[in-house]
């Protein structure tokens, strides 16, 4: 998927290029930086950066990766947190922005960044997360990039606790983690044949019958048509480019045009998931999408209890969500 968390090393990330969050006189230093420096070799990469340094805050320069899986190793030199008047926020989304333009300009297809002045820097790991996912997300509207955000250990990650609060809440609320439950309403595609799929479809179909539908349900259509049909008028029912969904939804470009291109292809559940939030559907709607793929959401598993949340209140930043997902240890949306 094009952004992803991970928990790694960033030194072990087998990656075009990661990034090093470095000091203005680009010398050796601690945390992040000292590992990166440890691991390329210290001679190596400390005369490279000589060639380089200083650097303002905020700007990005490139050198060799040396002895790390990584081609090259990118720069950059996030602010020192005071107060946050002092222009830190413009400085720490330049550090992104800069890192991934240099990395666009060297062919790179893909990067690795660790949360920036989140350290010893002092920056608000909560503020610094979303200074580092606004300014990911932007750059991705526009390029194709795999860019992957490696947080070390759990105290390195912070998601705000209004929302991680309001989630908690709300799985306490309608969670239900019976095993038994789990294995009676978990609908997997590889589990079941199609006759199977047919009749949960026609079953699911006629509870529904009475419901009087809203204009974008009429446009649904036959229970019976393959999810990428589906998709593709829904895609029409929503005024949107097949650009933008597969970047709202977090997909890689060659994934979503399989979609569009074999009729019967099915996606993973975290894709079809994706795609559900990116034309912002209903609950009820990406019921029926889900449905068609072999897929449900259901109250015995976190991670479907979780995704609720966000749709119940509209919530269909999926950068957000991914963020909330990975604080439970859940795997995230895209592909």
């Amino acid at each position: 998927m094009p952004f992803t968390i991970i928990r790694n090393d960033i030194t072990k990330m087998e990656v075009d290029t990661i990034v090093n969050a470095a000091n203005t006189r680009l010398l050796m230093g601690g945390g992040v930086c000292g590992a990166i420096f440890k691991a390329a070799g210290e001679a190596e990469l400390q005369s490279a950066c000589q060639k380089l340094s200083p650097i303002k805050t905020g700007e990005a320069v490139i050198t060799p990766g040396f002895r790390l899986p990584a081609k090259y190793i990118i720069h950059t030199a996030g602010p020192i947190y005071r107060d946050g008047n002092q222009g830190e926020e413009e400085l720490l989304r330049s550090c992104y922005i800069n890192s991934l333009q240099l990395a666009l300009e060297n062919k790179c297809e893909s990067i690795a960044f660790p949360l920036i002045s989140s350290g010893i820097y002092g920056y608000p790991k909560t503020d610094a997360l979303k200074i580092a996912t606004c300014a990911i997300k932007d750059f991705l509207a526009e390029h194709d990039m795999d860019v992957y955000l490696v947080i070390f250990d759990k105290e390195s990650f912070a998601v705000s606790q209004e929302i991680l609060g309001e989630v908690k809440a709300f799985i306490d609320e309608n969670y239900v983690g019976d095993y038994e439950e789990i294995h009676k309403s978990r609908l997997l595609y590889d589990e079941i044949d199609i006759k199977e799929l047919r009749d949960v479809q026609k079953m699911a179909y006629q509870a529904t019958e009475s419901i009087t539908p809203s204009s974008l349900e009429q446009l649904v259509g036959n229970l019976d048509e393959p999810f990428s049909t589906t998709l593709l008028r829904l895609i029409d029912a929503k005024g949107m480019t097949d650009v933008e969904v597969y970047k709202r939804a977090n997909l890689d470009r060659r994934l979503f045009s399989k979609i569009r291109n074999n009729k019967g292809y099915m996606p993973s559940k975290r894709t079809a998931i994706a795609l559900a939030v990116a034309l912002k559907l209903s609950i009820d709607e990406i019921q029926d999408l889900l449905r068609r793929a072999g897929y449900t959401l259901s109250s015995s598993q976190k991670f479907d209890v979780i995704i609720q949340y966000f749709i119940i209140n509209r919530r269909y930043d999926i950068f957000e969500i991914n963020e909330v997902l990975f604080a439970y240890d859940q795997p995230l949306l895209g592909g």
